[in-house]
């Protein structure tokens, strides 16, 4: 039998991982996790700068984490991100995010038009889907926009990592249109911006949740070649 090579390693990784949204409730080892923290850590930044700094939940302090976040969001609380969200899903942009919608409401058997049942499923994010752990992801402030830009490296490096290890997650923001709230919760410093959570463990394959998966665009959507007449770029 061959040995597969380390493009076909990493493939195998991209197309397998996806946005868990029910989790199983026994906690990974913590050698796992602490692994998953040293690999991440080899996220490529700009200038080496590492802005991330994770704030990482579980067990009791979980717990309370979560039943405050969800009241607090199922209240109707205004929305206080740290950075802004989209201001405007238009074309393909809003196409692809109405069929990745309704992809999941349909997998959960809810119907388009039952907004109540929608209403409940988008506050499960404030559940965190049921993970037994909880990764907050922050950068500086005067670090701007590259600081968040490395800290979205780090979310992709953190799930590939974790799928390569048996370990499912999600990347939320919307935990990150709490950020005030958070912020108060956890005692973090004000010059700290939450760009999203990730929550991980492990899956719970028997969950309709689960086998909804989202398709990707192909090249000739997302690619603009430029090249001189000989075919090189």
């Amino acid at each position: 039998m061959s040995v597969p090579s380390e493009p076909e390693l990493l493939e195998a990784l991209l197309r397998r991982r996806f946005s868990c949204r029910a989790f199983r409730p026994e906690p990974v080892p913590r050698p796992v996790i602490e692994r998953i923290l040293d690999m991440a850590q080899r996220t490529a930044s700009w200038t080496n700068s590492q802005p991330w700094q994770v704030e990482l939940l579980g067990g009791a302090a979980l717990e309370r984490f979560r039943a405050a976040l969800h009241a607090h969001a199922a209240s109707g609380a205004t929305p206080t991100p740290d950075i802004p969200f989209p201001r405007e899903y238009r074309g393909v942009y809003r196409d692809r995010r109405r069929e990745t919608g309704f992809g999941l409401y349909a997998a959960l058997g809810i119907a388009r038009d039952d907004q109540a049942a929608r209403a409940r499923q988008a506050l499960e994010n404030y559940r965190f889907f049921g993970a037994p752990h909880l990764a907050l992801v922050t950068t500086d402030e005067a670090l701007g926009t590259y600081g968040a830009i490395d800290c979205g490296g780090y979310v992709s490096t953190f799930m590939l990592t974790a799928e390569a290890l048996g370990v499912a997650s999600i990347a939320q923001a919307a935990i990150a249109g709490h950020a005030g709230f958070v912020r108060a919760q956890l005692g973090l410093p004000a010059d700290r911006q939450l760009v999203c959570g990730i929550a991980f463990g492990f899956a719970d394959p028997a969950h309709p949740a689960n086998a909804f998966r989202t398709g990707r665009a192909g090249l000739d959507q997302a690619v603009t070649w430029h090249e001189d007449q000989s075919g090189s770029p």
